[in-house]
């Protein structure tokens, strides 16, 4: 029996243990790509993969926006989108998790940061919210807000909400109040259209068996950037090259036709 692990990695000035899970966040400005943190948070990071995975983010919008503070998402979506019974609703959450500021290496609240957001007092609070920094926030360290990743490429799209001139198309909507009463909108008043959606996704990586024994490694790229297919038959692992390629934002997949080894970890790298 073969066991065959799946790993997908962002690799940062080639120092293996800083890798972490690849995000995408693709906004109507463009799309922004997050390292997490996942070794130094893995609860955190754990916490933000299962809502993505689970769907719950699904039409999600950006729902909090402070010009050079923060834009915060993960507490509201849409349903029915694109219908007659179009409603915003809230995000429905798994429970709280532990902070974890100080577990593994601590981050600062600095510009293009990810971190949870919390209630007020309460460290130990968070759930489906977060909030990306805008400028440098560490004042917020003192309050333990856990970053747990950061934007790697894509802050031309930070910038877009940096920018308070009247061409830049963003404008804030205080009409419905509450946590809603700073809603970034690119009309106002706004319909349903004119929120500032967030679709993300993972950037999984997939392993197949195919009809004569090898194994397909299948993974969603990322364009004009290099893509290392990376195996190890150790633990600790020695990974080795198996391919490299250029992305171009398609799903890829590169075929390792070794059939003997007992023991197989697979992994994709992202080089910034």
């Amino acid at each position: 029996m073969r066991l065959i692990c799946c790993l997908l990695m962002l690799q940062l000035s080639s120092v293996f243990a800083n890798a972490g899970t690849l995000c995408q966040i693709r906004t109507r400005f463009g799309t922004m790509e997050v390292e997490l943190y996942d070794e130094d948070k893995p609860v955190t990071v754990a916490n933000f993969k299962r809502y993505v995975q689970s769907g719950s983010w699904t039409n999600m919008f950006i729902q909090r926006w402070e010009t050079g503070f923060v834009i915060q998402a993960g507490g509201f979506y849409v349903s029915d989108l694109g219908t007659a019974s179009a409603i915003i609703n809230q995000v429905s959450v798994f429970g709280t998790i532990t902070n974890e500021y100080s577990v593994g290496r601590t981050f600062s609240n600095t510009y293009g940061t990810l971190a949870m957001a919390l209630a007020a007092s309460d460290t130990n609070s968070g759930t489906s919210q977060w909030f990306v920094n805008l400028t440098n926030n560490s004042f917020l360290d003192a309050s333990s807000f856990t970053v747990f990743g950061r934007v790697v490429r894509g802050t031309n799209v930070l910038q877009r909400f940096n920018n308070t001139s009247a061409t830049n198309g963003i404008t804030v909507y205080s009409g419905l109040g509450g946590a809603l009463s700073e809603l970034p909108v690119t009309v106002n008043p706004p319909n349903y259209a004119d929120l500032i959606y967030l679709d993300l996704s993972l950037l999984s990586v997939n392993v197949a068996t195919n009809a004569t024994g090898g194994h397909v490694v299948s993974w969603n790229s990322v364009s004009n950037k290099v893509q290392r297919v990376e195996f190890t038959t150790n633990s600790p692992p020695n990974w080795q090259l198996l391919s490299s390629t250029n992305g171009n934002g398609l799903r890829l997949s590169v075929t390792d036709t070794n059939k003997s080894t007992p023991l197989l970890f697979y992994r994709v790298r992202v080089d910034y």
